[in-house]
């Protein structure tokens, strides 16, 4: 394995561990509060994680690589519609 391809391993690697700790650290205020926004946030972070490692596997077995940015792109409209959820809630409150 040449070091370009080891750096695009460890830095995948840091990069799917940190997205796994963030979806656990929003699933964790999640299961205190109960308010959704947490709920999604905690889901996009576990698909960004999902992605990430796709990504690697099409990068080192040369495939085609749009299947993970659908991946990546399914997270962001996670996070779009838990902030869209919560403003909504928010605005029904008032």
């Amino acid at each position: 394995m040449n070091a370009p391809v080891a750096t695009v391993l460890v830095l995948a690697g840091a990069l799917t561990a940190g997205s796994l700790v963030a979806a656990l650290f929003f699933l964790r205020f999640w299961r205190e509060t109960r308010d959704r926004l947490f709920a999604f946030f905690a889901g996009a972070f576990a698909l960004l994680a999902l992605q990430r490692v796709a990504l690697t596997w099409a990068i080192v077995s040369q495939r085609d690589t749009t299947a993970s940015y659908v991946l990546r792109l399914a997270a962001f409209v996670v996070l779009l519609i838990g902030i869209l959820d919560k403003n909504r809630a928010t605005a029904t409150r008032r």
